[in-house]
């Protein structure tokens, strides 16, 4: 994806979202634009990557976000989770850190611990 398009879509997105998640799909239907997101295979804080094995994602989540002119907007996001290596727990990002570390916006944690806890 070249700077261009970095830029525009990270511009229509959620701030900081593209820092956790990868674009992998968008589709556009009558006055309907979904956007789809995988959560990058990122470990999550207190965790090294090599600790852990990835074990797909958990549903997908649908959440309404503002309208792009004059279309709805959906973004249709698929968190990841993670199993630990040595123990078999299995785990998945803590929301709350990532909005604890300014590395999202405030309005954007909080709307994603509304809708995944």
């Amino acid at each position: 994806m070249s700077q261009a398009e970095q830029t525009l879509i990270s511009l229509l997105l959620p701030e900081g979202i593209l820092d956790y998640f990868e674009l992998t799909q968008v589709d556009k239907a009558e006055k309907m634009l979904n956007i789809y997101l995988e959560e990058k295979n990122i470990a999550p804080e207190g965790y090294d990557k090599k600790d852990l094995e990835s074990k797909g994602f958990f549903p997908e989540v649908g959440i309404q976000d503002f309208p792009i002119r004059g279309q709805k907007v959906a973004l249709c996001i698929k968190r990841r989770r993670w199993t630990v290596k040595n123990t078999g727990e299995i785990i998945s990002r803590d929301w709350d850190l990532v909005r604890k570390g300014a590395r999202m916006t405030t309005e954007f944690g909080l709307f994603l611990k509304g809708i995944f806890g």
